[in-house]
Formats: structure tokens, sequence, C-alpha cells
């Protein structure tokens, strides 16, 4: 898989997250990875401050973590132009989630206001931990998303 840190849009330090800043994901250490029309991959580096009781990376970091990574599949066609706004996902936990987690999302139809996008997280040995599938209403940027 590749790992070299490529934004499709302009990163910057006040916006690193293909085109867009957001704290949560800055917050949470999340690395953009590569973006091309309908694919968005992102990188979590292990840290024991997002993890639950037992060691494993918290299903609310991996939720939080997809929908950004999906949303990003979702705006890929656009982003610096499209922001998205999560009409709903689903998220499915495979397994417990430990150190660096891979994250790639795809998109599997856009239309004209609405992006379907599904997505996975994989563990360091390649292993599917967590599912996810969401909706998301494409808005103009001046408008905010994700």
């Amino acid at each position: 898989m590749d790992t070299q840190i490529i934004p499709a849009a302009p990163g910057t330090p006040d916006r690193p997250y293909f085109g867009i800043d957001v704290p949560l994901m800055r917050l949470l250490g999340l690395q953009p990875m590569h973006m091309e029309e309908g694919l968005c991959r992102t990188r979590l580096p292990a840290s024991d401050r997002i993890v639950n009781s037992r060691g494993d990376v918290h299903g609310g970091t991996l939720m939080a973590v997809l929908d950004f990574t999906l949303s990003g599949a979702a705006r890929s066609h656009a982003p610096l132009d499209v922001g998205v706004i999560t009409i709903d996902m689903s998220t499915h936990f495979l397994a417990g989630a430990r150190g660096e987690l891979t994250f790639e999302a795809r998109l599997i139809r856009r239309g004209a206001k609405i992006a379907f996008c599904d997505g996975e997280a994989k563990d360091a040995s390649g292993n599917v931990v967590c599912v996810a599938r969401a909706a998301f209403k494409l808005v103009p940027m001046s408008s905010g998303g994700n």
C-alpha cells in the first residue's frame, strides 16, 4: 500500500486535509495519504490517547476517521470546491483495532447532490478491522462540510 503523503488538493498548515481543516482529525493525529477521483486514503498512527479501556482503538475514533475518509472520496472530484454533510453512516466493527491503521474509502455513486461511499480500516498486518458505508450531501465549500 502507498504510504507516501500525496494530497490531491494543496495541503497547507491551516488546510492540511485535502484542502480543508478538520480540527478533530488534527486532534486524533490523522494523516492524509492520497486522494484521487473516487478514492481517499488516510493513516492513523498508534497513540495511547485514542484507545478504550482494553487498549483497542476506540470505536468512536474509528467512526470519526471513517466518516472523514469516506467524505474525502465523496468530494474527491472537486476537493477545493465541494464540502459534504453526512446524511447517514453505518459501521461494522469486525475485530479489535490496535496499532497504526490505514483507511481507504471509495465512491460508489455520485449524483448532483448526493454521494454514496464505502470504506474500511486495516491494521498493520492488513486485517480489515472495521467497515462503513455512508451517504453525503454535496454542498459548495462556502457552506461548510466535513
